[in-house]
């Protein structure tokens, strides 16, 4: 027998560094964090400026409005029409614009981050690139929303019936640019976070995300913050970043989740 074989072999060669299972070390917490802060003040400002032009943005929405009529794209005033048959549904309609959008991506970040790693990165890049195109739209094509559309026959359902997130009168001096309707991020990252969750999961019941788009359209569309055209230029966005963007590799072997070190036991 020789002496100190058994200790050492019952040993573990090194005891690793306690670390968080995340499944990729790359990107890092921090950097993303500044990145997605910086991404947002800077379309939050853009909107302010692009604020000005009330005339043109109405000159615009007659246009969009008289195209979609020519394209036989169902009216949103008959939309909105089955909506008003019911206050709770209008209710429920507001809520969901006003609190949905925002939350609803900084989850979806957040959890890919922890728990996708390799596809967060792929979707965050999607994401900022459709929003600062998204900006260029606000800034060269100011639209007024059909609630703000002469003409259109349509009802502000959020000052009628609440919440709104908006003033009563629209105010080019407020970060809450009202011409910004062209194109619609509601609708493009409704979009954006079907598709990563889509990605990066196997169930087989994934391809229901796209209901969330889907649900999302309707309800900008039949509250009048938005055209049907709105919703797919923001989602031609989409479609324009994951086209320029290489895709994740999905069979890239993942880092082997933390294995903690089994006490000694005689």
């Amino acid at each position: 027998m020789i002496h100190g074989t058994t200790s050492t072999a019952l040993l573990p060669d090194r005891w690793p560094t306690p670390r968080l299972p995340l499944p990729d070390r790359l990107p890092r917490l921090l950097p993303e964090l500044l990145l997605l802060v910086s991404v947002n003040a800077v379309y939050k400002y853009g909107r302010k400026l692009a604020n000005h032009h009330p005339l043109e943005a109405t000159h615009h929405a007659d246009h969009v409005w008289s195209l979609e009529r020519t394209l036989h794209l169902p009216s949103e005033r008959s939309v909105q029409d089955l909506l008003l048959h019911s206050h709770t549904l209008v209710h429920i309609a507001n809520y969901l614009y006003a609190t949905v959008h925002f939350p609803a991506m900084v989850l979806f970040l957040g959890y890919m981050f922890l728990r996708h790693r390799a596809h967060y990165l792929w979707i965050r890049r999607a994401v900022v690139i459709q929003t600062m195109l998204a900006l260029l739209g606000h800034v060269f094509f100011p639209l007024a929303p059909p609630r703000l559309l002469p003409g259109a026959g349509m009802v502000d359902t959020a000052q009628v019936y609440g919440p709104s997130v908006y003033g009563s009168k629209p105010d080019t001096g407020s970060m809450s640019n009202q011409f910004a309707a062209m194109p619609s991020l509601h609708v493009g990252w409704a979009l954006a976070i079907a598709v990563g969750l889509i990605a990066a999961t196997r169930s087989r019941r994934r391809y229901l995300w796209l209901l969330h788009p889907l649900l999302t359209l309707l309800i900008v569309v039949s509250t009048a913050n938005h055209y049907w055209l709105d919703g797919l230029a923001g989602s031609a966005l989409l479609g324009v970043a994951l086209a320029i963007i290489p895709a994740p590799d999905a069979d890239a072997p993942q880092p082997p989740p933390v294995q903690w070190p089994r006490p000694f036991r005689a």
